[in-house]
C-alpha cells in the first residue's frame, strides 16, 4: 500500500481502518477531513464502516464484555487468569478501546501512540467517563531515554468565575449548582493533553491514532451490557438536556444491549481535530459550537478561555517503597503525593507478617490513609496558585513525625490529628488505562468528566459531553463536596485555576525498568485503590489480576470511618476493628483498577482488568492479526 496516494474509496476506508501517519490524495477523499459536516448529517456514515474482517475482533470483544461482568472476583472466589504477552499490553475499561490500543502497538506505535488511540476510543465507547470534554493526567516512562514525565491536562476554571459563585445569599452552598448543567463546566483539557503527549513522545501521526475512534463514532458499535446499564442509571441526568437525550437515549430510555450506538457529530469533531490539531478543538468550528452551548445554558466558558488553555508537562512526584521507585502525578493532582505519604508510613510496619486484610493490617493502612487525607485537605491545591509542600509531604522524615501518634491498639480520632508542618521538611466517576509497549515504555493515564456523563450536557452539533469539574473546587471551606471530601482554602475557586484531583496514574520501577503500571477511577477512593493494588503486588506477591480483583476498603479522614466493600472484611475483623475504636460502613464496589505487571526475569507483560465494571486486557496485535 502506498500511503501517500489514496485513489479509491476502498483505499480511503482502509486508511481510516489502519491509519497512515500522513496521507493525501487527488480525489475528493483527499479532503475527508473537510467533510465533517456531511458526516455529522449522516450522509457519508457508511463510508466509515466498522465492518470487515479487520474489525471483527472488535465486535467479538464487545460481545465478550457481557461475560466479564459475571465472572466472580476475589471477594467471592478465585481470580481469573491475567492476560499475557511477550510484546505490548493494553488494559482499559472498554474491551473495544483495549483492542484499538493493541492494534496500534502491532502497527509499530509506541505506548504513547496506543494511549492516545485508547483515550479517544474510550471517548466514543465509554461515554460515562471517556471524553474529550473533560480532563486528566498522564504519566509516561520512556524506556529509550529513561525519562519520566507527567502531562497535566486538568480542566481550568473559566475567567468569569467568582469565589463564592455556588453560595446563596446566606453563604450556604446551593445543592446541584456546581454539578448539574452548564455552570459546573470547566475549560476542557483532554484534547490538548493528548495532542501534547502525541507530539512530544509519540511516533505516529494524528490520522493514524485517531482513525479507529472516528470510525467507531461514525459507524457505531454494539452497546454492551455494562453501557446499557450505565445509561439506564443516567436517564435523569442525560434526559434534562435535549442533545444528550437525542444521542444517548431512545424515546427517553437507554439503548439495549446489542443495539448500535452511532455518534456522527462526535465523529465530525474528531475529524476536525485529526485535520487541524489543537485548533480543531480550541478554535474554529468546535470552539464556536462549545461557546454557543455555554451561552444557551448560562455557562461561563468563552472563546478566549478555550484559546488560552494549555496542557502542561511537569516533573512527576517520586517516592521509594521497599526498594521500588514510585512515579506518580504531582499537583494539582493530590494522588501521587498522598500515595507516597501513605506508603512512607506503611513502610515502617511489616504488613506482610500481619496477614492480608487482618484487623491489624486494616488498622495500619486505615490510619495511614486518615493522616494523609488530613494533609490533603490542608495543603493541596494548584501549584500555579500557591506553594504546595510536596517534598515535605513525601519525605521519609515527615512520615516518621506523622506516624509518631500511631497506636497499634487504638485508632486516632480524626479531629485529634494535630496539624503538622510539612513545610519544615521541604528539600467516583473516572476511567483509567495502562499501556506497556514491546520496548518497555509505559503510559498510565486517568481522565474524567467528574460525575458519570459529567454535567449531562452534550455540545449541540459537536457530539461530546461536558464535565462538571467545578465541583472539585472548594465551594465553601469546611463543607464537603459531592464526594464527601472536606477541602481547604488552597483549592478555592479562582479564574484560570485547576481544581484539586484525586487521580493517581502511577508507574512502579525497579532499577529503572517498569514493574507495574496502575490506576483507577473512583473519586477520593482512587488513591486508596492504587495504594492497595501496589501493596497486593509488592507486599503480598499477588499476580496482577489478583491484585486488581482483591477486596478493598477506604478511609478519607472525614467522615471518620472505614468504608469497605461487601464481604471485604469478615465479622471477626470488624469486631476487632470496633474494639480499636473504628467505625465501619459497608458500601458498594470500590474502584475499577487497570494494571500491567512486567516480570523482571522473563519480560512477560501480564495485564489485569478489574472485573467490577467489565474492562479487558489485550495483548499486542500484529498488523495482520
Amino acid at each position: 500500500m502506498n500511503w501517500t496516494i489514496i485513489e479509491t474509496f476502498s483505499q480511503a476506508r482502509e486508511a481510516l481502518l489502519v491509519g497512515p501517519a500522513e496521507f493525501e490524495a487527488p480525489t475528493p477523499w483527499a479532503n475527508w477531513h473537510l467533510r465533517y459536516k456531511e458526516i455529522a448529517r449522516g450522509k457519508v456514515q457508511s463510508n466509515l464502516a466498522l465492518g470487515g474482517p479487520e474489525m471483527m475482533p472488535l465486535r467479538r470483544t464487545a460481545a465478550l464484555a457481557v461475560l466479564v461482568v459475571f465472572i466472580p472476583f476475589a471477594l467471592t472466589g478465585a481470580s481469573r487468569e491475567p492476560v499475557r504477552s511477550k510484546k505490548g499490553m493494553v488494559v482499559s475499561a472498554s474491551p473495544i478501546a483495549s483492542e484499538v490500543g493493541a492494534k496500534i502497538l502491532g502497527r509499530g506505535g509506541n505506548a504513547v501512540d496506543a494511549a492516545v488511540a485508547v483515550a479517544l476510543a474510550l471517548a466514543v465507547t465509554y461515554p460515562t467517563a471517556g471524553n474529550i470534554g473533560g480532563g486528566g493526567f498522564m504519566v509516561i516512562h520512556d524506556a529509550t531515554t529513561g525519562k519520566d514525565v507527567a502531562i497535566d491536562y486538568r480542566e481550568k476554571a473559566p475567567t468569569r468565575v467568582e469565589r463564592d459563585m455556588y453560595l446563596d445569599k446566606d453563604g450556604d452552598v446551593v445543592a446541584g449548582l456546581s454539578t448539574k448543567g452548564h455552570l459546573g463546566v470547566a475549560v476542557p483539557g483532554t484534547t490538548a493533553g493528548l495532542l501534547l503527549a502525541l507530539e512530544r513522545y509519540g511516533t505516529l501521526g494524528r490520522a493514524t491514532v485517531m482513525a479507529p475512534a472516528i470510525r467507531l463514532a461514525a459507524e457505531g458499535f454494539p452497546v454492551s451490557f455494562q453501557l446499557s446499564q450505565s445509561l439506564g442509571r443516567a436517564v435523569e441526568r442525560l434526559g434534562r438536556h435535549a442533545e444528550s437525550r437525542r444521542i444517548f437515549l431512545r424515546n427517553g430510555h437507554p439503548f439495549e444491549e446489542g443495539e448500535i450506538l452511532t455518534q456522527p457529530e462526535l465523529a465530525a469533531t474528531l475529524i476536525r481535530i485529526a485535520a487541524e490539531g489543537r485548533d480543531g478543538f480550541y478554535d474554529g468550528e468546535t470552539a464556536r459550537l462549545l461557546v454557543d452551548e455555554m451561552r444557551r445554558g448560562g455557562g461561563l466558558i468563552s472563546l478566549e478561555d478555550l484559546k488560552a488553555y494549555q496542557a502542561v508537562e511537569r516533573a512527576p512526584v517520586r517516592g521509594n517503597y521497599r526498594g521500588y521507585e514510585i512515579v506518580s502525578m504531582p499537583p494539582p493532582s493530590s494522588g501521587g503525593t498522598v500515595l507516597i505519604e501513605m506508603l512512607n508510613m506503611i513502610e515502617m510496619t511489616d504488613v506482610t507478617s500481619l496477614g492480608h486484610h487482618s484487623s491489624a493490617y486494616v488498622h495500619v493502612v486505615a490510619e495511614a490513609m486518615k493522616r494523609a487525607f488530613a494533609d490533603r485537605a490542608r495543603y493541596m491545591g494548584d501549584p500555579d496558585f500557591g506553594v504546595v509542600p510536596v517534598a515535605g509531604l513525601t519525605s521519609k522524615e515527615y512520615a516518621r513525625e506523622r506516624w509518631a501518634s500511631f497506636d497499634e491498639d487504638e485508632t486516632t480520632p480524626a479531629r485529634e490529628l494535630a496539624e503538622a508542618d510539612p513545610f519544615g521538611f521541604e528539600s467516583e466517576e473516572t476511567t483509567h488505562f495502562s499501556v506497556v509497549d514491546a520496548n518497555g515504555s509505559a503510559v498510565s493515564n486517568t481522565y474524567t468528566l467528574n460525575f458519570g456523563y459529567g454535567s449531562g450536557v452534550t455540545v449541540r452539533g459537536a457530539g461530546f459531553l461536558l464535565n462538571n469539574i467545578m465541583d472539585n473546587f472548594t465551594s465553601k471551606q469546611g463543607v464537603p463536596n459531592a464526594y464527601g471530601l472536606i477541602q481547604g482554602e488552597a483549592n478555592a475557586i479562582a479564574p484560570g485555576k485547576r481544581p484539586l484531583s484525586s487521580m493517581t496514574p502511577s508507574i512502579v520501577l525497579e532499577e529503572g525498568e517498569v514493574r507495574l503500571v496502575t490506576g483507577t477511577p473512583g473519586g477520593p477512593t482512587i488513591i486508596n485503590t492504587v495504594l492497595q493494588t501496589i501493596l497486593n503486588v509488592i507486599d503480598f506477591g499477588f499476580d496482577v489480576q489478583e491484585a486488581v480483583d482483591g477486596p478493598r476498603f477506604h478511609h478519607q479522614w472525614f467522615p471518620d470511618r472505614i468504608d469497605y466493600e461487601k464481604r471485604a472484611l469478615v465479622s471477626d475483623v470488624l469486631d476487632a476493628l470496633a474494639s480499636k475504636g473504628h467505625a465501619t460502613n459497608e458500601r458498594g464496589l470500590i474502584g475499577d483498577a487497570q494494571a500491567i505487571y512486567v516480570d523482571p526475569d522473563t519480560g512477560m507483560r501480564t495485564g489485569g482488568s478489574d472485573p467490577r465494571r467489565g474492562g479487558a486486557a489485550v495483548g499486542q496485535k500484529d498488523a495482520r492479526e
